[in-house]
């Protein structure tokens, strides 16, 4: 899934790394100037419950803009200088190639992968399996799963703590009350999608892997895991004829990718389309939080499940 974005992240993050490396990394500080905890996040769902846990004793800042595709970010000098200066970094490894490169650079003491963090224990609605694209790469979308990010939400708590130890009962409080929000979503997820005319959601890319292994979906994309990939006639065909298989009525297509690929699939099936949001990032201009996308993703699965 990388390797496209890693060639091209290379070429054109180099110099800012380099130019910046050595003096912004002898400049990090835990806090920013109004002593709060500077926390940096690589994209909006870390972002989210950064700010979250957070709350006024962090400064939080988000990398990617609203409205773009975080895979391919590039950063800019400014924002390698952030990373530098960050009390903590709050990333996923593997799904932004050159800000692994910063952290690698200027910020590896101070930086908390999310990937790391152990997932729940598998109980009825996990099926264990980790969705992977044509390539073998893993999916990096853990937060689809609410109790995938009810787990990084904990584990951010305890290091904001370790970082901040002054407000260590606040991060701790606000980190179980975001625990209970999301464990309310998974299930609100579970109830609504338990009794559905149909399990399958057919989707333009393979971004839902997490979801449906919870909510015992499946899941049928035309591409892997990189939005931007084209697929081939012969995946349109194959995935058409799954979904008439299946008897599916929706094509789902997502808020910042280009809805043409869908539009095809579901031309040649006699299906409609709908966006299942991947939440990868907020579309510009929109209104909303990761808890109020979720739930009408899980408004939309139900319309086109035939859930009751």
């Amino acid at each position: 899934m990388l390797s496209r974005t890693l060639q091209r992240s290379a070429l054109t993050g180099a110099a800012a790394l380099l130019a910046l490396g050595t003096v912004a990394a002898c400049s990090a500080s835990p806090a920013d100037t109004s002593g709060r905890t500077s926390v940096v996040t690589g994209f909006y769902p870390l972002q989210f419950v950064a700010e979250k846990v957070g709350g006024p004793d962090t400064t939080v800042v988000n990398l990617a803009q609203p409205g773009a595709e975080p895979h391919d970010m590039e950063l800019s000098p400014v924002q390698v200088g952030q990373v530098a200066d960050a009390g903590l970094v709050l990333y996923l490894k593997g799904f932004q190639p050159q800000l692994d490169a910063a952290i690698e650079q200027n910020a590896a003491d101070r930086a908390f992968d999310a990937g790391t963090v152990t997932p729940p224990a598998t109980g009825p609605n996990h099926s264990g399996a980790v969705d992977e694209d044509h390539a073998g790469a893993p999916d990096p979308h853990v937060w689809l799963d609410p109790t995938r990010l009810a787990a990084i939400t904990g584990s951010l708590a305890n290091r904001l703590a370790q970082a901040d130890p002054e407000h260590a009962a606040d991060y701790a409080r606000r980190g179980n009350e975001l625990i209970a929000e999301l464990n309310k979503l998974d299930g609100e997820f579970a109830a609504g999608l338990k009794n559905c005319q149909r399990r399958e959601i057919v989707t333009s890319h393979a971004a839902f892997g997490y979801l449906a292994d919870r909510y015992q979906l499946k899941q049928i994309a035309l591409t892997g895991l990189t939005p931007e990939a084209e697929p081939t006639p012969q995946q349109i065909a194959a995935v058409a004829a799954e979904a008439r298989k299946y008897g599916a009525t929706t094509i789902f297509f997502e808020t910042l990718v280009s809805p043409k690929v869908a539009e095809t699939l579901a031309a040649e099936t006699g299906a409609k389309t709908a966006v299942l949001d991947p939440l990868e990032g907020l579309a510009e201009g929109g209104s909303g939080d990761y808890l109020s996308v979720m739930r009408a993703n899980l408004a939309t699965l139900r319309t086109a499940l035939g859930c009751s």
